[in-house]
């Protein structure tokens, strides 16, 4: 689950230490409730632009604080998953885990770091590279191919935007999060994309110049909560989708691995919309 904090990918691999399969599918499976490196960007922008404004005292520590909350509910969410998934899917008896100290040896730093590199980190990278290239074509040929005037990004939100509704979203929040799943890094520069009509990936200069675009695109609370909650729960990147499928050697592990988080966003963000219209 740590691991996870910084790489779903690496927190996948890093399940290898658990000797229990039954143990071991339970921790892949949920290692992806934990917000990884590419979430916590957008997090903390969302949490500056709509929940804790700058201008507060003590705006740093409120927006660690309601940061920290959010992972906390992460925390929980990923020990009542793998508590439903043992009682239902991967039924059986509970392992003990024995972790067992090596003999201390001094490091060997060169072959450390040309184990780390070439064992790993060009691993995940050659994964991350094999689906982002196919994806960017994809992206581009939505975002420059036009018809009436409008590019087909644009068509496919608003076809979206009654999913998206119901989430207390809209469409293109809906696509951005599909067309980030290379990365979710590029999630907000999506959207910024769609919301301009644009052919580029754009980005924002300030929290402020954030704030505006998306108040003027229809932003309010709940849309930043529904988004925020659906950033933690949904599908991992494709990197973590390709780790957990080399790690299980099943697609039906890996299907799972994608619905499981995005299912319980569904629910969350369903959740907060009708009691936002509840109490409108």
């Amino acid at each position: 689950m740590c691991m996870g904090f910084g790489c779903n990918a690496v927190g996948v691999v890093g399940c290898r230490i658990i000797d229990s399969k039954r143990e071991r599918l339970i921790a892949m499976l949920t290692n992806v409730f934990s917000p990884c490196n590419g979430r916590f960007p957008t997090l903390i922008a969302l949490i500056s632009v709509f929940l804790i404004s700058s201008e507060q005292v003590g705006s740093s520590f409120l927006s660690a604080l309601v940061l920290s909350g959010v992972i906390v509910v992460s925390i929980i969410t990923t020990l009542i998953c793998s508590k439903l998934l043992s009682l239902t899917l991967l039924r059986g008896t509970p392992s003990s885990f024995t972790l067992e100290l090596p003999p201390y040896r001094r490091p060997e730093f060169l072959k450390l770091i040309i184990r780390s590199v070439f064992d790993r980190t060009l691993l995940v990278l050659g994964r991350s590279v094999a689906f982002a290239a196919p994806a960017g074509i994809v992206l581009w040929i939505l975002a420059n191919v036009n018809i009436f005037g409008q590019s087909l990004l644009v068509y496919v939100s608003q076809a979206l935007d009654p999913v998206g509704g119901c989430l207390g979203m809209d469409g293109a929040i809906l696509l951005a999060f599909i067309l980030a799943l290379p990365a979710n890094e590029i999630f907000i520069p999506i959207v910024l994309m769609i919301y301009s009509a644009g052919g580029v990936l754009t980005d924002y200069s300030s929290i402020s110049q954030l704030s505006s675009i998306l108040s003027a695109n229809g932003w309010t609370l709940v849309t930043a909560i529904c988004v925020i909650l659906f950033t933690v729960f949904h599908f991992p990147c494709a990197t973590t989708l390709l780790t957990v499928k080399k790690e299980t050697g099943s697609l039906k592990w890996t299907f799972l691995a994608a619905v499981l988080p995005t299912a319980v966003g569904v629910v969350l963000c369903l959740a907060v919309y009708l009691l936002s219209k509840l109490f409108a």
